[in-house]
């Protein structure tokens, strides 16, 4: 999460009586994480936010299930040309690798959702790799576009209006333990330190609307991978005012400060979001190692802790080949990874470099999924080789 903040109206305190002009009892809906430990929003309803009755809807993405198993390899999915599921957002998931903490996936959506949607089993963390839209959710409108982080965390009711005649490919991260800016950049009372690779400044929050009557009394409620149809009597948008930390946001990735060292730096220096057992990095156009004999591509590296996944968006990507936009690269723990043949090489003399990719580090194993296995390129094991 990143600050308080607060919009619309809201009483002087937390739990006490807010009323209309006309003297309506507004509802007051505490939105909290870690029980009632951790960060939380109020909003303040017009009317009931717990009338819902159970509905019929056909709408949801499949659940994770993994592959049949398969050999240790060095992995490459070309996301970019695998069978696309159409539809709004609510639909459109195709998960790729998955473990207890984390849900990769790919996106496609052609059709703003029709119905309202609560993830309640993770954050979503949405990389725009192409398209745009808005998010609107019961706390306001967050717009997005290409090259945009969205983050909508579990339990805020949103739906995703597209930018139309755009196309979408989006890569998506359900953080299962929660997503928050790592330790590390933040001082003792939680504000984003001088020399940390972002600050305040460059995050968006969603902009405060106000009640909204779009017609839409359906929600859908995905909990344990299964998804819950909801009816409601009143429109889900209705929200004079809240104040809190948990709210959607955008960071633009180009946004991110990379840092140069005198050497190679290790991928930590480049993490953006961190969840329960995993590291997500921004890997962003930057000047390299100045050393006079650095050697500026990533040396190779024998991970017995970490699984690896790149998603490559443009630019040179320095240590590999093959890879191009959409590209999905999965590096296993158990066996080395590092440059293709002839890139550690020819990085010397490199001063900076274009690459742009997202990553992630992760404690847990990951497991392919059957879909992850249709789009594999299967000789990317063997251009190691030479």
């Amino acid at each position: 999460m990143l600050e308080r903040i607060a919009r619309g109206e809201v009483p002087a305190k937390h739990h006490i009586a807010s009323r209309d002009a006309f003297g309506a009892l507004r509802h007051e809906e505490c939105i909290t994480r870690d029980g009632f430990e951790g960060p939380y929003t109020i909003a303040y309803h017009v009317h009931r936010p717990h009338t819902h009755q159970p509905g019929a809807s056909p709408h949801g993405w499949p659940a994770p299930e993994a592959a049949a198993p398969a050999g240790l390899l060095k992995r490459h999915y070309l996301t970019q040309s695998m069978a696309r599921r159409p539809g709004p957002p609510v639909d459109a998931r195709t998960p790729l690798l998955f473990n207890d903490d984390v849900v990769l996936s790919v996106a496609f959506p052609d059709a703003d959702d029709p119905v309202y949607v609560v993830n309640g089993d993770g954050d979503d963390c949405i990389f725009v790799h192409a398209g745009g839209g808005v998010v609107r959710s019961i706390l306001g409108d967050l717009p997005f576009g290409p090259d945009d982080y969205v983050v909508i965390p579990r339990g805020i009711p949103h739906r995703i209006v597209l930018t139309p005649g755009v196309a979408q490919h989006w890569f998506v991260v359900e953080c299962r333990g929660g997503l928050h800016l790592p330790k590390q950049w933040r001082n003792e009372v939680g504000q984003l330190r001088m020399d940390a690779p972002y600050c305040h400044r460059d995050f968006r929050p969603v902009t405060f609307r106000g009640p909204l009557d779009e017609g839409i009394r359906a929600v859908v409620v995905k909990r344990l991978d299964r998804f819950h149809a909801f009816e409601l009597d009143h429109p889900i948008l209705d929200v004079v005012g809240w104040d809190g930390s948990v709210y959607p946001f955008a960071f633009p990735i180009l946004n991110f400060q990379p840092r140069a060292g005198l050497v190679h730096l290790p991928p930590t220096w480049h993490g953006t979001f961190a969840t329960r057992g995993a590291l997500i990095c921004s890997f962003v156009p930057r000047v390299v190692d100045f050393h006079p004999e650095a050697v500026p591509c990533p040396y190779p590296h024998s991970s017995v802790d970490c699984d690896e996944v790149l998603f490559y968006c443009r630019g040179n990507f320095t240590s590999r080949r093959g890879v191009g936009p959409g590209s999905v690269s999965f590096h296993p723990m158990g066996i080395p990874h590092g440059p293709h043949p002839g890139a550690y090489e020819g990085s010397l003399g490199a001063r900076e470099t274009s690459e742009l990719a997202v990553m992630l580090d992760t404690v847990k194993p990951l497991h392919p999924t059957p879909f992850a296995l249709q789009t594999e390129d299967p000789s990317y094991q063997r251009s190691f080789v030479g």
